[in-house]
């Protein structure tokens, strides 16, 4: 069971970090998304870190 959500949490932080890229390579990125994707994915991060 732990390893299953740990794996989803994986799967979830490398899912943004795919729409970050994909914003930031957009002819006129959106900052305020960008930040919003980020502070999800260091809010999983650090929960991938205390499992």
């Amino acid at each position: 069971m732990i390893s299953t959500h740990l794996d989803a949490l994986q799967d979830r932080h490398a899912g943004l970090e795919r729409k970050i890229r994909q914003e930031q390579t957009r002819p006129v990125p959106d900052s305020t998304r960008i930040q919003t994707l980020k502070r999800e994915k260091l809010r999983i991060k650090e929960e991938i870190s205390t499992s």
